[in-house]
């Protein structure tokens, strides 16, 4: 156990979490929204290119869905299969799916009085033999399957809590941020500003929607900020992201700015990540076999599972990445040496320059995913990175790579030998490379299926090429427009 010198920071675990949250949820009703004066829902889903969608219901109109045997609304079957207006191969519009309201998303949206926002898990309108109800090309659905998996099969839950790096835009063409300060600089939310403004009213809204806020400040580039949300199981976890983004977006606009979550519009300043904090709590009902296995030495602060949930993430990386760094631009910010994760697949304590940064102390550790930008779908990302570590603890994988105390990239031989990083794999170095890892990853064949590593593949493959535009500033203008 740590002791009281080298504990610090506040712990949480996912029953203090989960007891806090479900506090704030009265169940829906026609009198609980009409005390929170709410008067229209969003059905809101985020797909596979991290596009956010919602279509708007009167409350008079929501209340009478959350009385029918499965509250929901209907949308097109190939609703993952859209790309800037292009429906993909593989997809067509003859059929209809139903997206089941999910009541535990529900949160208000302070930045437009009235309004609220609420999740659902995209269903068959009939049961299918194989699947039943369930969706499979629902990133909902693939990450509640996760996290049951997680419990059932490996005896492990989770916590995630995210890191919002974003830039805001004065301009989109050219792109223009509102302030030049660097990072943490008292300048760079001077006081009565317009960037201070929307800082001020991000938070607020966040923390009246029943989002945590632990802190935000000033980051590198130009208009570059963060917003730092707490921990939650990873479905919420994901669920919030979505409503983060999504404020941020808004209440940037309603000042006359553009708020973006671009990996990089410059090659001369700090590319934009989303970095994800995870957390492995054991629930005592898969115990591990007694004995050492033989890779203490490597990480002796962590337990045996989290161990395992370390080797699953670091093996997967660069099949992950087409998850979790799924455009041409997230490539151009995942170089060494500018505290961007680096391009090795490896792990370090308090490193800045791994993919997989270890935090925290024994018996309180986490894992910071640094491979991770704002242009993926949250859902995704974390049935991925949840969905590998799993696996390696149900398989009870050893721990192959030792703490990396320095970059990868700066490592002499004999340095990449002792941390067991001689031939570690690199991330990309492009997005064709991530997507051929990742159609080629039995692991990730068998925790999203063949139909979906398929479909998404090509989904992924089709944004890649219409993303584009005649110059440079062209695309670079659409890119912060979009994303």
């Amino acid at each position: 156990m740590a002791s009281a010198q080298t504990e610090y920071g506040v712990v949480y675990t996912p029953s203090s979490v989960v007891s806090a949250v479900e506090q704030q949820k009265p169940p829906l009703s026609d009198a609980v929204l009409e005390q929170l004066g709410v008067r229209h829902i969003r059905v809101t889903w985020c797909d596979w290119i991290n596009t956010i969608r919602y279509h708007v219901l009167t409350r008079s109109y929501f209340c009478k869905l959350l009385r029918s045997p499965r509250p929901g609304i209907t949308a097109p079957s190939a609703a993952f299969g859209i790309v800037l207006l292009h429906v993909c191969d593989g997809f067509d519009l003859t059929g209809d799916c139903l997206i089941v309201l999910d009541e535990s998303s529900f949160r208000l949206c302070p930045y437009s009085p009235g309004h609220a926002t609420i999740m659902g898990f995209f269903q068959n309108l009939v049961p299918s033999p194989e699947y039943g109800l369930e969706i499979l090309w629902d990133p909902r659905t693939q990450l509640a399957r996760v996290e049951r998996l997680a419990k059932e099969a490996a005896g492990v839950s989770y916590l995630a809590g995210f890191e919002h790096e974003f830039i805001l835009l004065k301009s989109t063409s050219p792109p223009v941020g509102i302030n030049s300060a660097d990072y943490g600089v008292s300048q760079k939310l001077p006081a009565g500003s317009v960037e201070a403004k929307v800082l001020e009213e991000i938070v607020d809204s966040l923390q009246e929607a029943g989002i945590e806020v632990q802190q935000h400040h000033g980051e590198a580039a130009p208009g570059q900020y963060e917003v730092i949300t707490g921990p939650l199981p990873p479905l919420q976890a994901a669920d919030a992201c979505v409503v983060t983004r999504e404020t941020i977006f808004n209440v940037a606009a309603k000042h006359g700015l553009r708020a973006t979550f671009a990996p990089r519009i410059s090659a001369y300043t700090a590319g934009t990540g989303a970095h994800i904090h995870l957390s492995v709590h054991d629930l005592g009902t898969h115990p591990d076999p007694a004995g050492a296995r033989g890779d203490e030495h490597l990480a002796p602060t962590l337990i045996t599972k989290e161990r395992s949930f370390l080797q699953g993430i670091v093996r997967h990386i660069p099949a992950l990445c087409a998850l979790t760094l799924p455009t041409k631009f997230s490539y151009e910010r995942v170089v060494d040496g500018i505290w961007a994760g680096g391009t090795y697949a490896s792990w370090g304590a308090y490193n800045r320059e791994a993919p997989v940064r270890l935090c925290g102390y024994r018996g309180n550790h986490r894992m910071e995913a640094r491979f991770v930008d704002g242009t993926a779908c949250p859902h995704l990302v974390l049935a991925g990175i949840f969905g590998a570590g799993t696996k390696a603890i149900i398989d009870r994988e050893h721990l192959k790579t030792g703490d990396c105390t320095k970059p990868v990239a700066t490592m002499s031989d004999e340095e990449r030998a002792a941390a067991g990083v001689s031939n570690a794999p690199r991330l990309g170095p492009t997005l064709q490379d991530s997507r051929n890892a990742f159609k080629s990853s039995p692991v990730m064949r068998e925790l999203f299926g063949d139909d979906f590593v398929d479909k998404y593949s090509v989904v992924n493959q089709t944004l890649e090429e219409l993303f584009v535009a005649d110059t440079e500033e062209e695309t670079v203008t659409k890119l912060v427009s979009y994303y």
